[in-house]
């Protein structure tokens, strides 16, 4: 018997759980020629849900996470190799006698991997512009591309002025789709929002929020009864309370749960159990992070694992809290989903354990 549960990769098939409004959403924006912006925190799920409904379309797509991206010149060239992993080399070697600026291109003698550069001795405007040119050369109106860029606020830090540059050549494009996911709400919004920033209204916006209890408790109870039975419901609802319907928390949970039924045959006291066991696994690496927080981030993490947490209460001025929130939310520590609340329920099961 196969654990039922996945986490930490892109989830598909039989792991997707719910999301059937949104997943009609995306597909519904595809059939058309506007662009999508979806902003969550990181872990909900955004990927999966993106490639799920791209693959139902069954269209070309690419899919490059910024976070990766170190240049525009470097930009420039994971793009086009993406293209070249989508499309016969046939097909698009041709484009390369357009460039103003050649890429060199190695291959591996391995396997079929392949990789772009071009060399730093620019800004990367021109190649960066050739690039996206490309893009639009391969795409067509009957099988329009689909450009998924991940982490997309990172723009802002790869080169000065990027997001005015691609802005102006993605407004003469006609037969692609994009798809912007982003985890930093504050910088996305920014991005989008902002009447003065060139991707103002560049696309709908659509922010993605955790799975509602009912669904996930039903998608738990199914996989779960195999191996627990009859206890299968509330062990569900311990799971949910504890992570919060977080998804990838969640998933992480069930599937050690599962484990703990299906291997040790534990059943008394199993969800406990369960989070004990994941605590445990990551002690060394929850104190290597309570160990680079500051003095102010602890007593912020601090308030947030309280029964009633209560910013306000921290004898700091406001600004003070807030911009530490910030800076917590955008290391990933903290999320923001209707309230402040800490990012990973093992990471504040530990904290209360160790250090309230």
């Amino acid at each position: 018997m196969k654990n039922p549960f996945k986490f930490g990769t892109i989830v598909e098939d039989e792991f997707f759980t719910d999301r059937t409004a949104e997943l009609r959403f995306i597909e519904h924006k595809l059939n058309s020629e506007n662009h999508v912006i979806l902003i969550s925190p990181r872990r909900f799920g955004k990927s999966s849900l993106v490639m799920k409904a791209v693959k139902t379309s069954k269209r070309p797509f690419i899919m490059l996470n910024l976070q990766k991206v170190v240049s525009v010149q470097d930009l420039a060239g994971n793009l086009l190799k993406e293209v070249f992993k989508l499309y016969r080399w046939e097909k698009v070697k041709h484009q390369l006698n357009h460039f103003r600026i050649v890429p060199t291109i190695t291959t591996s003698p391995m396997g079929d991997g392949i990789d772009v550069m071009f060399q730093p001795a620019s800004n990367g405007v021109v190649e960066l512009e050739d690039a996206m040119k490309t893009l639009e050369k391969v795409s067509s109106p009957e099988k329009r591309l689909v450009v998924i860029l991940d982490e997309f606020q990172e723009i802002m830090s790869i080169g000065k002025g990027l997001d005015k540059q691609l802005r102006a050549i993605m407004q003469l494009q006609h037969n692609i789709n994009y798809i912007l996911l982003g985890s930093q709400e504050s910088m996305m919004t920014e991005i989008f929002e902002r009447k003065k920033s060139p991707f103002y209204h560049f696309g709908t916006l659509m922010r993605l929020g955790k799975i509602p209890f009912d669904d996930f408790h039903a998608y738990i109870v199914e996989r779960l009864a195999p191996v627990v039975g009859t206890d299968s419901e509330s062990a569900a609802a311990d799971i949910l309370s504890i992570t919060d319907c977080h998804p990838y928390y969640t998933q992480q949970l069930a599937s050690q749960v599962w484990e703990l039924a299906h291997y040790e045959h534990v059943h008394e006291g199993i969800v406990d159990i369960a989070v004990e066991r994941l605590s445990d696994i990551h002690d060394l690496d929850f104190e290597r992070l309570w160990i680079g927080l500051n003095k102010m981030d602890r007593r912020v993490m601090q308030a947030l694992c309280s029964m009633t947490p209560n910013l306000p209460s921290i004898t700091q001025p406001t600004s003070t809290i807030y911009s530490t929130v910030n800076r917590l939310m955008k290391k990933g520590y903290v999320i923001k989903n209707g309230t402040y609340a800490i990012e990973d329920p093992f990471f504040k099961r530990w904290i209360i354990k160790n250090r309230l």
